[in-house]
């Protein structure tokens, strides 16, 4: 063992958004949030640090007069030992980042020009986000020190976000620069020692769409929660302004509090948490439920997920007549949160966070510091975060009786309760204050300075194509369910080639109903999810839903007058409500005494009404919009990712396949196919029809195909 470091000399990068020491605009823009936060508390508390001799915060020099002028001052010292350094960048004036790209090789310069007027050099240099990984690239390339990089986040998932949302592919390289960011992305990944990241599902997930991704270069280090706002009670919070608003819906408001503090997303799944306490007694007996989800003046002024989720969490709410028990107020303030859950923790109450994914879960670890017990969902941060402090329980986001038990489970175990509240405020000290944070940190930079563990190369390539310029789309019951083996060989054919190939699933399943099966067989989660029969699209690595596809949908829907006028027509009836959607009618038809598919057509175009009729498994009807299928929507999912349809393999098995077989894409009918309704595809020259069923049956085209060799090149 050496001596141990001293005076150490951290230089953090982190060039756009408005940077000062105090009073943060945060918020006032989309570059003026988290990572501004972030930076200068990182830059504070390594400071703090006895080992460390001075921390180095270069940002961009702003000389705007609509702002203030304390963006425009060279040097700002932050501690005695920490300071903000704002290096000249092109335009003197304010700028997003996104036009910062032509700019960054004179701060470069500038930066460069500043750490060899020093009298040392730093030992590393820690570049935050895209753009300061390109400078912290060459800085660190022309000095010979290590580069330490943390994305914050990645341009391969935001373009997916920005394409579900209804931005083309021109709009959002026209806007954000997305090539560039990629790219910057791409050669920061290639020249980092280490990339700092929150969870092992960013490594997993995120990190793992990029070609130069090296998952033993990277380190997971939790960020630091402040515990100076976030504590446990101190016995005022009953008197606060949130309490009382919250008594205004509690006829009993003393009962133990089940806490969900969340944006209105769909993803967040907060309606299948009031289904779950509006179907247990037990749960009702125990505890009231507060449900804060955002804030809202009126909900038909907010966009379209928002009034979605806060339409159904009211409907759910009177459905379940759970008037007096259930806290959804308007309106919180930010200074309130960390108030909900010292109230929370007050009442012996619990935090829930159901989401069907969560990445991190900063929420769980600020109402660990307050005191109260968690129940998350499985899958994301969670797993971490609950393996780490021992306070709370896990559950499947989409079983609503596993998470009523959970619940159950804390709320009635009173010394149990005690240990998990415990337990989290100690986790919560030792691995997500940040003091842990630096603590972690100091651990990941130590070894680059010492030079005592070895940086290891993967041999590193970029394809002359876009990422993933293929993909296997399948159905899942009638394909991939129903032999155990051939998945299993399916999967692991899958995992061999993500860095390649994309994997999708098309289903006539709801949301909920695919994940559940999808976790059940143990199925990796999918790069595209089309469900409920192509009405709606989800995209990895977070379930972003594809907005911009619901409002193509929605052209000359009429959903309630196609209810009315399918109501007398005999051998229908309408599935369970759990099976229905906004964008989708389901039916159980008995072909022996209803109309046939064109006689149900015929009836609903003497209405005026144009929509797509899909028959299959010879018992179920669905009535969608006219621009969704299956077929529209893989084509619509396609175009988005940017695959051609050449490049698809597409697999299915019943007529709810067909159009989505046809077509430009390759193709394959599994053996255990549905003859009948698929017959008319036996003449189509590329659809592949297997000797082997389900999973086997895919196998068998990637086989006959030669797929994973033709991809490479548009298949002809």
């Amino acid at each position: 063992m050496g001596e141990p470091l001293t005076n150490l000399y951290i230089v953090l990068i982190s060039p756009h958004g408005l940077i000062r020491g105090d009073d943060l605009e945060l918020g006032r823009d989309a570059d003026t949030g988290g990572q501004t936060k972030y930076v200068v508390e990182l830059a504070r508390a390594l400071s703090e640090r006895p080992e460390v001799g001075r921390v180095d915060l270069l940002t961009r020099k702003v000389v705007d007069s609509k702002l203030s002028h304390d963006y425009a001052e060279p040097v700002e010292m932050l501690s005695e030992k920490a300071r903000i350094i704002r290096i000249e960048c092109g335009e003197p004036g304010y700028l997003p980042k996104e036009q910062l790209w032509d700019s960054l090789e004179t701060f470069s310069d500038n930066a460069l020009a500043y750490i060899h007027e020093q009298q040392r050099m730093p030992q590393i240099i820690h570049s935050h986000y895209a753009d300061a990984g390109h400078i912290g690239t060459q800085i660190s390339s022309q000095l010979g020190i290590p580069l330490v990089h943390t994305g914050h986040s990645l341009g391969r998932s935001k373009r997916k976000q920005l394409l579900a949302s209804g931005l083309s592919r021109e709009e959002i390289e026209t806007t954000y620069n997305m090539s560039r960011r990629i790219e910057a992305e791409e050669r920061t990944l290639g020249a980092a020692a280490r990339v700092v990241v929150s969870t092992n599902q960013e490594i997993e997930e995120q990190y793992a769409l990029y070609d130069y991704y090296q998952p033993d270069q990277m380190r997971v280090v939790p960020p630091g929660t402040d515990l100076e706002k976030f504590y446990p009670p101190v016995g005022s919070e009953r008197e606060s302004n949130i309490a009382k608003q919250l008594e205004r819906f509690l006829t009993q408001p003393d009962k133990p509090i089940i806490l969900a503090l969340s944006r209105p997303d769909p993803r967040k799944n907060i309606t299948t948490l009031v289904e779950a306490y509006g179907e247990s007694s037990t749960l009702q007996k125990l505890a009231n439920l507060v449900v804060i989800a955002g804030n809202r003046d009126d909900i038909r002024d907010m966009d379209t997920g928002a009034q979605e989720v806060l339409n159904s969490i009211l409907l759910t709410i009177d459905q379940y007549d759970l008037y007096g028990k259930v806290a959804f107020p308007k309106h919180h303030g930010s200074e309130e949160v960390p108030q909900l859950y010292r109230l929370a923790a007050l009442s012996k109450g619990v935090f829930v966070n159901p989401a069907l994914t969560e990445p991190f879960g900063l929420t769980l670890i600020e109402a660990a510091a307050c005191g109260v017990p968690i129940v998350a969902t499985e899958d994301g941060g969670p797993i971490d975060i609950i393996g780490n402090c021992k306070n709370g329980l896990l559950v499947d986001p989409l079983d609503k009786e596993a998470i009523a038990t959970a619940l159950i489970e804390v709320l009635e175990q009173k010394k149990r309760w005690k240990m998990l509240a415990q337990n989290g405020i100690k986790g919560v000290l030792r691995h997500y204050s940040w003091q842990a944070h630096v603590e972690k940190y100091l651990d990941v930079i130590r070894p680059l300075i010492e030079q005592t563990e070895p940086i290891k190369r993967m041999q590193l390539s970029r394809r002359p194509v876009l990422y993933r310029d293929a993909a296997i789309i399948t159905d899942l019951d009638q394909n991939l369910l129903g032999d155990t083996e051939s998945l299993e060989s399916f999967i692991g054919m899958m995992r061999a080639h993500r860095k390649r190939v994309s994997f999708g699933v098309a289903t006539g399943r709801g949301l909920n109903s695919a994940l559940t099966a999808l976790r059940k067989n143990n199925i990796p989660q999918p790069d595209v999810l089309i469900t409920s029969l192509g009405t709606e699209i989800h995209y990895a690595p977070n379930l972003t839903g594809d907005s911009a596809w619901k409002r193509h949908i929605n052209h000359r829907w009429n959903r309630n007058d196609l209810i009315e006028i399918l109501a007398d027509i005999p051998g229908l009836k309408l599935q369970p409500k759990n099976c229905q959607t906004s964008y989708k009618i389901s039916f159980f038809i008995d072909p022996a005494i209803a109309p046939d598919v064109h006689e149900i057509n015929r009836l609903l175009s003497q209405h005026e009404q144009t929509v797509n009729v899909i028959f299959s498994h010879g018992q179920f009807l669905d009535i969608l919009p006219y621009r969704a299928s299956k077929g529209y929507a893989l084509r619509w999912a396609a175009e988005q990712l940017g695959i051609p349809l050449e490049n698809l393999l597409v697999a299915g098995g019943s007529g709810a396949d067909e159009d989505m077989m046809r077509g430009n894409t390759r193709a394959v009918v599994v053996a255990n196919r549905h003859d009948e309704e698929l017959s008319e595809l036996a003449d189509v020259e590329q659809i592949y029809f297997a000797q082997n069923s389900y999973a086997a049956g895919i196998v068998e085209a990637v086989e006959h195909y030669g797929f994973f060799d033709t991809h490479k090149k548009p298949i002809k």
